[in-house]
Order: C-alpha cells, then structure tokens, then sequence
C-alpha cells in the first residue's frame, strides 16, 4: 500500500498546529513528517524528493547562474549570495544525492572560489574568518565536498575557554556565541557524513561546555544575559546566535538536556502563541531569499518546526 502526506496528517487529526505545518513547501513538509510523526519512512522520502523539482528547493535551483553562482555580485556579494543561497537548500534538506543537487555542487566546485582576496581558494575550502569556515564545513560535508584542511584549521583556532571568534586574529581570547554556533554545527555535519573523530568529538565537547556553562546565553563571570536579542527568533539565522539556534543544534548532536539549557527552554516556551505557533521575531540585515523565511511578526512555520522539535528532545 501507498502512503502519502494525507496519511501523516490523518496521524496526527488532532494537533492543528502539525496541519498548518503539512500545509506548507515539501521542504518543511518532510521534517515535519520526519521529526514531529510517526510517518513511515518511505513516505518521508517520497516527499523530501520532492525539493528539486517543487516550490522553494526548485526556484533556488533554478536561479544559479551557467558559472554556479547566485545573485549578481552588486547588490550582494556573490560569495554571501553563494554560501547562504547553499545554507537555506541545507536548511530545506535537498537531497544531496538528487540529480539537480549533484549537478549544482559540481559546477560550485567547478567555477566558484572565494576571490583574489582569498587566493582564490575553491569555495569548499573556505577563506579565513572561522564563523564563515563553519558553515563553509557545513555545507562541504552535506554535500559530500570533503575539506580535512578546513577541519584541521577549525580544530587549531579553538580558544582555550573551549569556543571561535572571529576576532581572535586580531587579539581577542574570548570566544564568541555567534562564530562557536556556526564551527559547531560545521564540525558536526562532518562527523554526521564522515563518522567521528576523537579530535572534533573532543573540541564539540569542550565548546559544548563553553556554551552550556553560560546556561545558553549568560556570563560566566557575573550570570548577567550576554545580549536579549538572543531571545529573538530569525529564519534564516545567518550568522547570528540565539538561544532556539543553541537548542536545535543539541539537539541534532544528541546532547542530553540537563539544568543547564532549561531557562533557555522556558524562554522558548514563552515565545509560543495561544494558538500553538512561534512567530519570526526578527529578519537579519542583508537576508537573501527573505520570501521563503516568512513576514516579520508573523506566525512562522520555520521557527515552530524547530521549536517543536526541540520540545520533543527537552522532554
């Protein structure tokens, strides 16, 4: 027997909430599928492969240029447009394997560096700043372009209080939530698409702490919060830190929850609205493809998969 997105939502008739969700681009369909029922496994897929061909994974694929770049390099940067173009179809969870994904990666590999400013290193292999190699690695490892270099130099930048900065070359030792959240989630999809490490296991255990140790989002030296806007939900976070980004990526690196991620949580908790669903609080400056994130204010689907998810996990 067949069975498709009408069974998922029969499975679950009574949460309105994971209705509103299935009725939405394949791209959230099949995680909320994945991650929030109990639909059979196959189902899943059947609707993941459905990103390279429907809605927003197609209209992405579509608008990469014949020298595999997006955007026009004018108003935005292509390496910005590039990067973050590649994150929101990770995001979307295009199936590297698909013909159109493959077909993208190569004429990536192919044809787009980072520039004469970076010695026009091949994309892949990223430029200097950790906070971009992060997700640099990130990608690589999604799409299976392995870089040991890029890990190498990701593992040797690590500052002693466990976490990156940016700033380290010049002259800082403090690490920083934004840079540590983007090495983190690279060091972990390697891991997850090349099997662990005791070198990255080590250094996400060490920045784990780091993060854990600050309960998310306070200082360790007075308990103080660090910055509120990290309360704030975006979709996509870009480069930026906030505590729903922290949990999601926990949960993905199967850290058990403990006291110290539960104010975290009840923050989270206190972002839900009456009738179920998160909000976008908040569109990061220079967003590409902000149509597919969803209106400011608004209840928004991206923000309630992850958010529920990560309920699911803190339980």
């Amino acid at each position: 027997m067949t069975l498709t997105r009408n069974d998922a939502e029969r499975r679950t008739s009574n949460d309105p909430v994971i209705h509103w969700l299935l009725d939405s681009d394949p791209s959230i369909r099949w995680q909320v599928m994945r991650d929030l029922t109990d639909t059979p496994a196959e189902v899943v897929a059947t609707e993941r492969s459905r990103i390279s061909s429907e809605g927003w994974g197609a209209q992405l694929l579509d608008q990469q240029r014949p020298d595999g770049q997006w955007g026009d390099g004018v108003s935005t940067p292509f390496w910005w447009s590039n990067m973050y173009t590649l994150v929101f179809l990770r995001d979307m969870g295009l199936d590297p394997t698909s013909e159109r994904a493959r077909a993208a990666i190569d004429l990536v590999r192919r044809n787009v560096t980072w520039g004469p400013e970076f010695g026009d290193s091949p994309f892949f292999e990223g430029e200097v700043e950790p906070c971009i190699n992060g997700r640099v690695l990130a990608l690589g490892a999604y799409f299976r372009e392995r870089s040991d270099r890029l890990v190498e130099r990701l593992l040797g930048e690590q500052l002693a209080d466990g976490g990156w900065n940016c700033e380290a070359e010049r002259g800082s030792v403090r690490s920083s939530f934004h840079t540590t959240i983007c090495v983190l989630e690279g060091l972990l999809a390697f891991e997850q698409a090349f099997g662990a490490t005791s070198a990255v296991t080590d250094a996400r255990t060490r920045a784990h702490e780091y993060l854990l140790e600050r309960r998310l989002l306070r200082r360790l030296s007075t308990g103080e919060f660090i910055d509120r806007a990290w309360t704030q939900f975006a979709f996509p976070p870009l480069w930026h830190y906030d505590v729903l980004r922290a949990l999601d990526y926990l949960r993905s690196a199967q850290v058990r929850p403990d006291a110290r991620v539960e104010e975290a949580i009840a923050i989270m908790r206190e972002r839900r609205q009456a009738d179920g669903h998160w909000l976008l609080d908040v569109r990061h400056r220079d967003t590409v493809h902000e149509e597919l994130s969803g209106d400011v204010g608004a209840p928004n689907r991206w923000i309630t998969l992850r958010a529920r998810r990560v309920l699911n996990w803190s339980r």
